[in-house]
């Protein structure tokens, strides 16, 4: 069934950069007694750095929880504020114990495990070794079941690894689209940025395109794309720029009212609004006349004319090519190969 939205804003207030980098944890430090002696600590153990991360790595595979916690946290702070440290913590070994935490019953310890691995695969001389070692599936249970940290965290480490379409394609059949398709849904605002700019990653691949489809992820895009206090209209644009490639995809933005939407962009939107939109909407047309006609019923031509003269080039490039698109005579034949799409 076709949604409905409610007339969109004639302004838009969010024309900063597409995505966050999911760069480090941005996490508060941890509010134990002794947590600024230990990082002034850690500050000034620059020459002794090596002795040091071998005790906390030693920490990691404590008997005790609260040692490990204390370890895990440590490592965390070393990683996330001297970037030099994490090819040392990879190669003291810290890595492979940092995953078994990620496997914890314990929420907290979890989420420091998570949070730890992230920080570790900024460094790209890590990621092989990270995957290799097995922290992908643990990365994905933390997304499903962790705290609310560790999810948002657990997304940006897997965008981190997913700088290959092999890894990509790993993520994707480890289970990871739908429960960050969940996490663009119904988390907070960080965790929506960091769930689109995993999604956006890993969807640059066609099987995972299909996964995010099946996983429903169409309903939050669309509704973030028309909501324009979310903060992320050009984030979920982006997304669904990637997916409709997919037959899959453009009837599934379709059948939920993304027509309608992606029109009221292409008339009220930032520059950079209007020209995705209008990609997308070419896309949807490319091969349908019923998604023609939907188009040209909503009001498209008007909006992309005039995009078409004070567009960017590539903004005005896609306008054109639409708008012919949508004056084009239907035919016999074009109807036919609309409903095998379509169907």
């Amino acid at each position: 069934m076709i949604a409905n939205y409610p007339a969109m804003a004639r302004s838009f207030g969010d024309d900063s950069t597409a995505f966050s980098d999911c760069n480090s944890d941005r996490s508060g430090e941890f509010p134990t007694v002794s947590s600024q002696s230990r990082r002034l600590l850690i500050a000034c153990a620059a020459e002794n750095s090596d002795d040091l991360i071998g005790q906390l790595v030693g920490g990691l595979e404590s008997a005790s929880i609260d040692e490990q916690k204390q370890a895990a946290m440590e490592i965390r702070l070393l990683a996330k504020n001297k970037p030099e440290n994490r090819v040392e913590i990879a190669r003291a070994g810290a890595i492979r114990p940092l995953i078994s935490l990620i496997s914890s019953s314990d929420s907290q310890l979890q989420e420091y495990g998570v949070t730890a691995i992230l920080n570790l695969s900024l460094c790209d001389e890590n990621k092989e070794n990270i995957v290799l070692s097995g922290a992908i599936k643990p990365l994905v249970r933390a997304l499903k079941s962790g705290t609310s940290t560790a999810k948002e965290n657990a997304a940006c480490a897997l965008l981190r690894l997913a700088q290959s379409d092999e890894n990509k394609v790993i993520i994707g059949r480890s289970g990871a689209i739908p429960p960050l398709v969940n996490l663009l849904e119904s988390g907070n605002f960080r965790g929506k940025k960091d769930a689109s700019t995993a999604l956006y990653a890993v969807c640059s691949v066609k099987e995972n395109k299909v996964r995010a489809v099946e996983a429903g992820i169409m309903k939050p895009l669309v509704e973030l794309m028309a909501d324009l206090g979310s903060g992320m209209v050009d984030k979920s644009a982006f997304v669904a720029g990637v997916l409709v490639s997919a037959p899959e995809a453009r009837a599934s933005l379709v059948e939920e009212g993304g027509i309608y939407v992606l029109v009221e962009l292409v008339e009220v939107g930032s520059q950079r609004q209007k020209e995705i939109a209008a990609a997308i909407l070419l896309q949807v047309c490319e091969e349908s006349v019923v998604h023609r006609t939907m188009v040209a019923r909503e009001g498209a031509i008007p909006p992309l004319v005039a995009l078409s003269q004070s567009g960017t080039s590539r903004a005005k490039q896609k306008a054109e090519t639409l708008i012919e698109l949508l004056r084009r005579p239907r035919s016999g034949n074009d109807a036919v190969r609309t409903s095998d799409v379509s169907a």
